[in-house]
């Protein structure tokens, strides 16, 4: 027999922070809602969590179901329940986000509730505890989720490197790359000379031996991450027995004609 309640309870629903790097300027991706309340304005995907479905199949299929979006690594940033947020009753949402440099390079298309989906400049969107005038309007209180899940990506290109739960790289770049995306996340520009010294001396990339990318330029190093010795040790240990393996067969006698 199902357990019943006599007090009222909050809706529960998710949203998702999507950011990329479009036209060299950071840009999270929004959608235009199709149905009241907030009627044709922008907002974050998002929608009501189904019964018995955790947050993060939620968080996944709205996302996907509202930009054609699929596949993103999906970090939490935290709940959202102020009674009057949304003027449908008293609703709490979880809100994720995440950064991926490939997501600006992907085709979005708008579905389900969403009438219009597309990338908009961070920059245009008045992020901060006061909303800036003449900034894009956005539904809902997604201009404080908005500018808390900022404050969180900017914390963790702070500690840039392999384990940030944010892919701001891909698996092989330039210091250049990486740089540009820096800054644009940080929202300001760093020295050249510092910034590459910071993360060598960290011990954080390493130089791919063989590699380079081209263009009109002279060809640029590329580098990859160095991974901690905890999740690097598997590989180690692997590489180490199969040399050892080696050897041990370069030590056997050679069998003797007949």
């Amino acid at each position: 027999m199902p357990v019943t309640y006599e007090y009222p309870r909050p809706a529960v629903t998710v949203d998702v922070a999507i950011f990329t790097i479009r036209a060299g300027q950071l840009a999270v991706l929004l959608i235009r809602r199709g149905k009241a309340p907030f009627r044709g304005l922008w907002a974050l995907p998002g929608g009501f969590v189904d019964a018995s479905e955790s947050l993060e199949h939620a968080a996944a299929r709205e996302l996907h179901e509202e930009t054609g979006l699929s596949g993103m690594r999906l970090e939490q940033l935290g709940a959202f329940g102020d009674p009057a947020r949304d003027p449908r009753g008293h609703t709490v949402s979880v809100a994720y986000f995440a950064f991926a440099v490939s997501a600006g390079t992907r085709a979005v298309r708008a579905g389900d509730d969403a009438v219009q989906a597309d990338w908009q400049p961070v920059a245009q969107l008045g992020l901060g505890e006061v909303a800036t005038k003449g900034a894009l309007k956005l539904a809902f209180d997604h201009h404080k989720l908005l500018s808390r899940a900022l404050a969180r990506l900017r914390q963790e290109v702070s500690r840039l490197g392999p384990t940030t739960v944010v892919d701001f790289a891909p698996a092989r770049f330039t210091l250049g790359e990486l740089q540009h995306v820096y800054e644009a996340v940080i929202g300001h520009t760093v020295d050249k000379r510092n910034f590459r010294a910071r993360l060598l001396a960290q011990d954080i990339v390493e130089a791919c031996a063989t590699e380079r990318r081209t263009g009109r330029h002279r060809p640029a190093q590329l580098y990859q991450w160095v991974m901690p010795q905890e999740v690097a040790a598997p590989n180690a240990t692997a590489r180490a027995k199969s040399k050892a393996r080696t050897a041990k067969k370069s030590k056997r006698k050679p069998m003797k004609r007949r």
